[in-house]
């Protein structure tokens, strides 16, 4: 499994999100970070445990584990036949929980994503070993998540690994084709606006969005 290839994050900090909330890690008098401090839970995902090292506070937003990221695991466990034979990239990996879960529950080939910060690569590897998973780690930022998806979706070159098409239920019951390549995103945070402008902008750029229910999107080039 690899760590940490470019950042979608700076998306999600909504307007609504203090610096209280965000930053505790602050800067001191003389311009140096006060030391991390660091909890390792035990978190139940579906059919097995996991331990996850995660920050007490850090300034760019990987803290504490999410909800939204075991509703979106057990969503996985339900139509996992579409992530048979895929390479997967995850943005905004924060801990690297959900890609850990993912690589030893399936088996999957997945990249993980967050900021070009030393500490959160430091800390998604952490939790791989505490895991018995390898990790191989390279950091690297676009600025831009909606270019960023578009261009992956666009220069996607199908392999003979995989070449058929599985489905999706939707939330109003509809047949959805999942077929590669295709972009799925769990929206569970609190950023306002954002949301619709980030789907506004997907759209505007030529890709299709859709609510499958859950709160999970897939996002796909238009057809």
């Amino acid at each position: 499994m690899e760590t940490a290839l470019f950042s979608a994050a700076s998306l999600f900090h909504g307007a609504d999100d203090s610096d209280d909330d965000r930053d505790e890690m602050e800067v001191g008098a003389e311009g140096k970070k006060e030391a991390l401090e660091y909890v390792e839970r035990a978190h139940e995902f579906p059919g097995m445990k996991l331990s996850v090292r995660e920050f007490s506070s850090h300034e760019l937003n990987a803290n504490l584990l999410w909800p939204g990221t075991f509703s979106f695991a057990a969503w996985l466990v339900k139509n996992q036949s579409i992530l048979d034979g895929q390479r997967v990239l995850e943005l905004g990996s924060g801990t690297g929980a959900l890609a850990i879960y993912l690589r030893k529950s399936f088996g999957v080939d997945i990249t993980t994503s967050d900021y070009d910060d030393k500490d959160i690569e430091e800390n998604i590897a952490y939790s791989c070993r505490a895991n018995k998973l390898d990790v191989q780690a390279d950091v690297k930022q676009y600025d831009n998540l909606v270019k960023t998806v578009y261009f992956l979706l666009k220069e996607y070159k199908k392999s003979s690994e995989k070449a058929g098409c599985s489905t999706i239920t939707d939330k109003s019951g509809t047949q959805v084709p999942a077929k590669s390549p295709m972009f799925l995103i769990s929206w569970r945070r609190r950023i306002g606006k954002d949301q619709s402008l980030f789907f506004t902008r997907c759209e505007d750029a030529g890709l299709e969005v859709r609510h499958l229910g859950d709160l999970v999107y897939l996002i796909r080039i238009k057809s």
